[in-house]
């Protein structure tokens, strides 16, 4: 039987998710970090609740799916992936090693991962695919893709999207991290994304605007989206980059760096407080 997490564990579980990220990135000496932090509560509400998925169960047929269209923030999902124990903590520390099964973008091979994914704006086809074949094999199945709000200029998401609703895909529910920066920059000066939540409802689909790192809230709307019939859905949950380190937070600049060991230092203290807060 699945565990019950609540409210507070998950704040609590948070923090510590974040000392993993930026332990790992700083041992890595490269990668994603305001992209990963970014992500941390989306993925605790999908993994720790909202999901039917566990590593006993992994490739059962009738699991629900997950697929990190937006590659790069894997630190993020890795973290996740060896705390529900898909594989052991300390290979978190192996990240973009030689040989290691942790790359810098997913990689299939390691336990918990349903494709390879990081080249951006192909998630999203990934997941209408495994929705209308769980549909041709009769599985009662949900399938979630966690997209980058900057992922979104690619015209391939779109062509998933009218796909999805054309087929209405109720079983499917798209994540998109709303947290306004991509690698060039502000996303309203890169590419204007515009009356974002209006798009998708114009493209067919069920859409609901959430702060993503608000616990109670993206459980509620995971929870109301399972209700919805005949359209797919999409979760608009609006984060801040570098969320939970006062120097990373809304810094374009942290797109792709990794912190040296005096930045983790500071950083971790900085979540210690945070937990102590919490109690």
């Amino acid at each position: 039987m699945r565990k019950t997490y609540g409210i507070d564990e998950l704040k609590r579980k948070a923090v510590s998710i974040r000392r993993d990220i930026l332990t790992m990135l700083e041992k890595a000496g490269s990668g994603h970090t305001g992209g990963s932090l970014s992500i941390v509560e989306i993925l605790l509400s999908l993994y720790y609740g909202g999901m039917n998925i566990s590593p006993e169960e992994f490739g059962r047929k009738g699991r629900d799916k997950f697929v990190l269209s937006k590659g790069h923030g894997c630190p993020a999902l890795y973290a996740v992936l060896a705390d529900l124990g898909f594989f052991p903590r300390e290979e978190l520390w192996t990240l973009r090693k030689l040989g290691s099964r942790l790359q810098g973008h997913p990689q299939l091979g390691l336990p918990g991962l349903e494709i390879s994914s990081g080249s951006l704006g192909q998630g999203l086809s990934v997941a209408v695919g495994f929705a209308l074949a769980d549909r041709m094999d009769g599985v009662d199945a949900r399938v979630y893709c966690l997209m980058g709000d900057g992922e979104t200029n690619e015209g391939q998401i779109w062509e998933a999207a009218m796909t999805a609703a054309h087929y209405k895909l109720d079983k499917l529910c798209g994540i998109v991290d709303y947290n306004r920066l991509q690698i060039d920059g502000f996303c309203c000066e890169v590419m204007d994304l515009g009356e974002y939540k209006n798009k998708w409802e114009d493209f067919g689909w069920h859409a609901v605007e959430v702060d993503g790192h608000d616990l109670e809230q993206l459980k509620g709307a995971f929870d109301e989206l399972r209700t919805v019939k005949g359209r797919p859905q999409v979760v608009i949950a609006h984060t801040v980059k570098g969320k939970g380190v006062s120097f990373i937070e809304n810094r374009v600049e942290w797109h792709g760096v990794a912190p040296k060991k005096e930045e983790l230092e500071k950083a971790l203290a900085e979540l210690d407080e945070q937990e102590k807060q919490l109690g």
